[in-house]
This record gives structure tokens, sequence and C-alpha cells, in this order.
């Protein structure tokens, strides 16, 4: 069994930013826990291993920022956890981090409440400094990156607007849908079971106002929403 990470809760002192981090990758959170702790003006409040816990974590010690990991296992995705922390605590900031640089990751990031997005890949000083450009600056998105997250977003909403609202879940499995999979699969991708994926597809039927599968891509594909794949199931 897997050795749950302490929740270190910081003590009153010198004002600074209170950083949590998210990742299942207990290597990666000490490195990075270990080179913040050498900088000034930041503390390592707390940690998780896993969605669910980074829920529960940034709840109780409501963090400045969180390093969210996009990947995490245990149920419930970094993407997920960021819209669960962002609808509850407004005020944290969290940056998510991922070893993807597709448009459609971004955007779901971005539309869960993430201000910003880098990429896992680079080094932990590079990360580091990152996190305190991100500390300035408020955001951290590439322009290229940002310019194509707005763009989709903007499309997306000329679409969803007078039909309603999708969830992140809910363009995730659309996503899904454009890459030709099938229920099983686009339930083993989310970590959930094949009717909870029914139960997304007939919302999203509803709020694209179609009567099925093929006709929902077809739309969502028009609009640019997602992009297509030859031998759609």
């Amino acid at each position: 069994m897997r050795a749950m990470p302490k929740v270190t809760k910081s003590k009153k002192g010198p004002k600074g930013l209170r950083v949590m981090l998210a990742d299942d990758e207990t290597l990666f959170r000490d490195v990075i826990k270990d080179m913040l702790s050498q900088e000034k003006g930041f503390f390592v409040v707390g940690e998780a291993s896993d969605g669910a816990e980074a829920v529960k974590v940034a709840t109780e010690l409501k963090p400045d920022v969180i390093l969210m990991d996009i990947g995490m296992g245990g149920g419930m995705s970094g993407i997920q956890a960021t819209a669960a922390i962002t609808q509850k605590l407004p005020g944290i900031r969290v940056l998510m981090l991922s070893a993807y640089n597709d448009d459609l990751h971004v955007m779901e990031s971005v539309q869960a409440g993430a201000f910003g997005y880098l990429s896992k890949k680079l080094p932990p000083a590079e990360l580091v400094k990152a996190l305190k450009a991100f500390a300035d600056a408020g955001t951290m998105l590439p322009p290229p990156v940002m310019e194509k997250a707005v763009a989709r977003l903007q499309r997306m909403q000329s679409v969803m607007t007078p039909l309603g609202s999708a969830t992140p879940t809910q363009m995730r499995v659309l996503a899904l849908l454009g890459m030709g999979k099938s229920n099983k699969e686009i339930a083993e991708e989310l970590g959930c079971n094949v009717k909870t994926v029914k139960n997304h597809l007939n919302v999203l039927f509803q709020k694209f106002d179609v009567k099925n599968r093929t006709e929902a891509v077809v739309k969502a594909i028009k609009a640019g929403l997602i992009a297509g794949r030859e031998g759609s199931r």
C-alpha cells in the first residue's frame, strides 16, 4: 500500500506565497518542495497524491497557489480536481503541470479554472522560476497557447451558450467521441463506468440538440470544439 503524503500546515510567520503540491509522484513533489524551501517568500503548506486528496487538502488549508499534475490517478484527474477546487474556492490560483501541450488539454485546464499551464518536462529549477513569474503575473500561458485556448473557448461559448454550459468532463467525453472511442474506452479513460458515460452523452445530446453520437461529433467539429479523426465509431 502506498504511503500517503503528510499534510504540512504552515505556522504563522513572514508573509509569503503559500503553495500546495498535487502530484502522484512522490519524488517530484520532494524535489520541488526542497527547491522552494530554499526560496524566500515561498512556503509549501500541503501535498496531495491524487485528485480527491487535492480537493480535500485544498479545502482544509486554502493555499494561495496549487501546482497541479493534470494526469493524476485515483479516479479524479487534475482537471476535475481543479474544477472542484476553483468552484469552492475561487481565490485559489491553480498552475497546471502537464506532459501534454495540445490545445484540448490547455482548453480543458482553462475551462476548469486553471490560471496557468506549464510543461512538466521542464527541469525543476525552471519550474520554480516559472512559479515565481506566475506569482507576479497571476497567469502562466505562453502567448501562442493562450491565443489558441482563448480562440477555442470563444468558439465553444458561441455554440454552447444557447445550449447550456458543458462541464470539463463532458467536453472530454466529446473529444474522445471525436477520436472514435467507444463507450467502454471512454469509461476507461475517465475512470468511470459505461453507465456514467451514457449519462454524459445524453446530456450532451440535449445540449447540442442532436439524436446520436455521430451528429454530436459532426456539430462539435464544425464549431471547432474538437478535432475529428478518420474511422470514428
